[in-house]
């Protein structure tokens, strides 16, 4: 058996038949039992995946049949982020039913993702497009609406021109779509909102306790809700003002700075900007041209700055001889604080190039450490960290922090119209979440529009409101606002005619409770309790960091909103741990004629920089580009299924395993893929070898052990014990270092096998290592197990527990000293006399070099520590 090669493939396909036929990683229902939920952010059905899919769910498949092999009870579930634009362009492109599109894209990867062993749950497994599934999340909706915590308003909203639909901030990205690339535009639209703000407080604060999150991810969100404390300042306004206003609220982080303003900026959309460009032609076309600019919040620091002159003043609060002018800009939103700001240009670098621009004044009035009053002036830089103030008039000579307490109690001192001028405000960046988007392929939002009536919910008996079959997508925007019939029906008040509401959910609100689904997805209510009281929250979340603001903070609103709304206990956090994994990337390819081309359209030829690349259909040399991020575009692809026909799973997950820190990226190389393949294939030899070689199975354990077999046996105990470890704390590439080494010593205590004890020592070793792999290489395990004569699969065994003995060393090693300066180190038994570690001490040739024939005045031995020996 030693002598013949591994066939992955065949046995590959063998074991999958096995486990499937077993139902062997069906989660239990013994809630006594201790439990693990594992799970990688679900893939949205794109017809293929990919290998940053197969790192992805290797590294969760390790953790999940380790904690089923430690006695966990394991959830490990597999469904699919189903709804969303791609499926309708794709009906447009193919004209085929978005739904024709997704399914058969779902059975192609299911397939795929059976092929790499994933150790998954497929009883859990649904797509958020079914009906079963978007029925309960619309009874979530009218939980929300009637908790307040949905609701509709107008707003301006980011338009995409190309998809027909609204985008939430965080999907415009440099100004653009998240998925067209198209450059957003702003529309004043009516749209539905989830109160994500109701919760800011505490989605700000439970972040501190989210200790197993990359601190990265934590600092993002904190960024993102951009809790901060400041003033409400009210200013009255001067000059022929719009009918209606004679004042503007202003909230500021820095009212330290009062005294170097020099400007007010209001956003366009501002009632006083809207007032003002009634009677004001050139005004109103400066603010249409900035509803045009782009909406992200990255554009609108980059962009030039460029604002109007009103014509309109206010008075300082403090000087009421001061009037400032007040410009409409295209750097200030409505969305973002009162839509106003004074500007201070010394303290600001956006409010600098902005006086800079319009020749408005710039004050210093904020001193850094160590500079010069007299000499101390704001160039091109604006000085924007904390000092001494100057130029302030009663705040001089006082802190930036103190400054900020002194004017705000002066304020909270002083009225304007009757109410006080100033006042503490905390205040968020961030915003409600606007779900509203305008596609047919999404979950339908349960309202209906009546004319006489209003707004209503859909009654929960009349729930799902489905989708219709019958679109069609020969013209661009929403299909179900031109179904003939669909939006049209009784209302639920008056009986008379009334309108379904035609707007879809964001896609985001599918994968904001989809984990929680996983633990009951045939319930006949959004939740089970007691299901969801036991599996959440997820002990180990693993998805990429783009997700990091978006999905991860809805998902953190949706768990509190499903709390209050009576779908869950007390959970508030969903995700107990959560892991970024890093990217795969490969090298790029180019023809002579500049063409992108695959890996497989290559030969590569030489070693380091003497490698060369040559097209295969042209014969003509390429061009080796740089390594990055797999895409399409740049055709840098490996597929999945080539590797796994090729080389087997097993080697695929080895290699994703075994290359780097699971948090980094992985560089994608043939030389390591077949690195993979070779060591599994000498593993195999090495378990044949201990079949030949080692004590048959069922051996007793002998009652001496030769010094070999001893080594041989600390060996492979101390490696179960560290590669378990690892597991457990995502060093898969530290646990497959240690595998590696271990097999060495196997192979060296080979040529031993006569010793005492070492055959039973080898037959351990082996099983102990079939063991270890199994999580990383399950069906080479299962295989392995069978060879060593057991009848059960490997799957459905316990890990073994490491003797405790076996790991701690027999020797240890020691500093010697000789008048407190190091000259060597001993390494001498553990269990050696003070006696013993003296005389071994003063035997060694550096001390006796030290002491130069001088017999020693004192040794100290300080146990297992160091010896001191004094000359």
């Amino acid at each position: 058996m030693a002598s013949e090669r591994y066939n992955a493939v065949d046995r590959e396909k063998h074991w999958q038949k096995v486990w499937a036929e077993g139902d062997v990683f069906r989660a239990g229902d013994d809630q006594t039992k201790p439990k693990c939920y594992v799970l990688e952010m679900f893939p949205y059905p794109s017809g293929r995946i990919h290998m940053g899919h197969v790192r992805n769910y290797t590294m969760g498949d390790v953790l999940a049949r380790y904690k089923r092999a430690k006695g966990f009870n394991v959830l490990h579930p597999m469904g699919w982020d189903a709804f969303g634009m791609p499926a309708e362009n794709a009906a447009m492109e193919n004209k085929t039913h978005p739904g024709t599109w997704t399914y058969a894209n779902i059975e192609a990867m299911k397939a795929q993702l059976k092929s790499m062993g994933l150790a998954l749950d497929w009883s859990k497994e649904f797509a958020t497009c079914d009906v079963d599934y978007y029925q309960h999340q619309q009874k979530l909706f009218l939980d929300l609406f009637q908790k307040g915590l949905a609701y509709r308003k107008s707003s301006k909203v980011n338009w995409d021109p190309v998809d027909h639909t609204v985008l939430a901030n965080e999907q415009v990205i440099d100004g653009r779509g998240w998925r067209s690339g198209a450059l957003v535009e702003q529309r004043e639209l009516t749209q539905w909102f989830f109160k994500i703000t109701e919760y800011a407080d505490d989605l700000l604060a439970a972040l501190n306790t989210l200790e197993d999150w990359p601190a990265k991810v934590r600092t993002m969100q904190a960024n993102w809700i951009g809790r901060s404390e400041g003033l409400m300042i009210r200013w009255a306004l001067a000059g022929d003002l719009p009918e209606g206003q004679r004042e503007l609220e202003v909230y500021t982080t820095r009212p330290d700075t009062i005294f170097g303003a020099s400007f007010m900026a209001i956003a366009p959309d501002h009632p006083l900007a809207k007032a003002a460009a009634e009677t004001n032609p050139a005004l109103a076309a400066f603010c249409e041209e900035c509803r045009q600019a782009g909406t992200s919040i990255a554009d609108l620091e980059s962009a030039e700055k460029r604002g109007f002159d009103t014509g309109i003043k206010v008075i300082h609060p403090f000087d009421s001889d001061w009037e400032l002018p007040v410009y409409v800009a295209n750097f200030v939103l409505m969305d973002y604080g009162t839509g106003a700001i004074f500007g201070c240009p010394s303290g600001d670098q956006r409010d600098l190039d902005f006086a800079r621009k319009y020749e408005l004044p710039v004050v210093p009035v904020v001193l850094p450490p160590d500079a010069d009053a007299q000499s101390f002036d704001v160039g091109d830089v604006a000085y924007v960290d904390d000092g001494t103030m100057i130029n302030s008039r009663f705040l001089d000579g006082l802190s930036t922090e103190k400054a900020f307490d002194k004017v705000a109690d002066r304020l909270a001192e002083m009225t304007l119209f009757g109410a006080v001028a100033g006042e503490r405000r905390t205040n968020f960046r961030l915003r409600d979440w606007g779900i509203s988007r305008q596609r047919y392929w999404g979950c339908p939002i349960p309202m209906i529009h009546c004319d006489s009536c209003g707004m209503l919910p859909v009654p929960e008996a009349d729930l799902p409101v489905q989708l219709p079959d019958d679109v069609t997508f020969d013209k661009p925007g929403n299909p179900l606002d031109r179904h003939p019939t669909w939006r049209d029906v009784d209302c639920p008040s008056c009986g008379g005619k009334a309108r379904r509401e035609t707007d879809t959910m964001d896609t985001f609100v599918d994968s904001s409770w989809y984990f929680v689904r996983f633990t009951a997805p045939d319930a006949d209510q959004p939740t089970d309790m007691g299901a969801a009281g036991y599996w959440l929250p997820v002990d180990q979340y693993i998805g990429g960091i783009e997700h990091a603001i978006l999905h991860l903070l809805y998902s953190r609103f949706f768990t509190r909103a499903m709390r209050d709304t009576g779908h869950l206990d007390e959970l508030a956090e969903p995700f107990k741990a959560l892991f970024t994994q890093g990217m795969v990337i490969h090298e790029t390819y180019k023809s002579a004629d500049g063409r992108w081309l695959l890996p497989t359209d290559v030969t590569i030829e030489g070693e380091g920089d003497k490698r060369s690349a040559t097209e295969i259909a042209s014969g003509q040399p390429a061009q080796i580009g740089p390594i990055e991020k797999m895409s399409k575009s740049k055709k840098n692809l490996v597929d999945p299924d080539d590797i796994i026909a090729g080389y087997g799973a097993d080697c695929a997950r080895w290699f994703m395993l075994s290359d780097s820190p699971p948090e980094r990226d992985v560089i994608w190389t043939e030389a390591g893929v077949a690195g993979a393949s070779r060591y599994i294939q000498r593993l195999w030899r090495l378990i044949g070898e201990i079949v030949e070689s080692g004590a048959p199975q069922g051996t007793a354990k002998p009652a001496r052990f030769s010094d070999d077999a001893l080594v041989l046996r600390r060996a492979a105990h101390k490696t179960l014990q560290q590669v378990g470890q690892n597991i457990e704390g995502l060093r898969f590439n530290v646990s497959v270092a240690q595998l590696y080494e271990l097999a060495n010593t196997i192979q060296s205590s080979l040529g031993k096998r006569d010793q005492e004890g070492m055959a039973w020592a080898l037959r351990e070793a082996g099983e102990l290592t079939v063991h270890m792999i199994g999580p990383m290489m399950p069906h080479l395990a299962e295989e392995c197990w069978v060879q060593l004569g057991y009848n059960t699969i490997i799957a459905d065994e316990t890990w073994p527990v490491a003797e405790a003995a076996l790991l701690v060393d027999d020797t240890m090693t020691i500093a010697v000293q000789v008048n407190g300066k190091r000259r060597d180190e001993l390494t001498i038994s553990r269990s050696a006399s003070k006696e013993d570690v003296e005389a071994a001490a003063l035997a060694l040739e550096a001390v006796q070099r030290a002491l130069e024939g001088r017999s020693p005045k004192k040794v100290i031995v300080v146990p297992q520590r160091i010896v001191n020996v004094v000359g």
